[in-house]
């Protein structure tokens, strides 16, 4: 059994996504969300919030930074990083994080409007190119018996 360290997670980012780049000019972008668990116990609602933090590098940094604003709710899929460090007063500290390979805002909500971006390498063209693209096929009013309703 291979090692899977998969993480999927669903919250609200609790500031605008932070764009930055590397000394060698790949981008990286800082997210911060807060995902609440509510529950009843004797009776009584409660609501616990937990924090997380992660990177999204490279184009999805980019799309991410123009994209998604404070407040927003997010589906966030990526892996758990650990990592350590050393204060200058010599003590340990360490955080885990997520490495951000998908990220997108929840529709459960809100509705969302996907634009195409095309490739750096020309491999995607259109001639619409920066128009809305929908996001799925659109249903038809009446599908005949034999054809699915979308």
């Amino acid at each position: 059994m291979s090692n899977v360290n998969s993480v999927t997670l669903i919250g609200n980012l609790v500031e605008d996504p932070e764009l930055r780049f590397t000394p060698s000019g790949v981008a990286m972008t800082k997210v911060r969300f807060a995902v609440n668990k509510r529950y009843q116990s004797q009776g009584e609602w409660k609501e616990e919030t937990s924090f997380f933090g992660g990177t999204c590098w490279r184009d999805l940094g980019e799309n991410v930074a123009e994209s998604l604003t404070r407040g927003m709710r997010v589906i966030v899929v990526g892996e758990l990083q650990q990592r350590s460090w050393e204060t200058q007063e010599g003590d340990k500290r360490s955080i885990i994080e997520i490495d951000i390979k998908e990220i997108g805002p929840s529709i459960r909500w809100a509705t969302a409007t996907v634009t195409k971006t095309p490739r750096a390498d020309g491999g995607w063209s259109n001639q619409d190119q920066g128009q809305s693209q929908p996001a799925a096929p659109v249903a038809r009013e009446n599908p005949g018996p034999d054809e699915a309703p979308f």
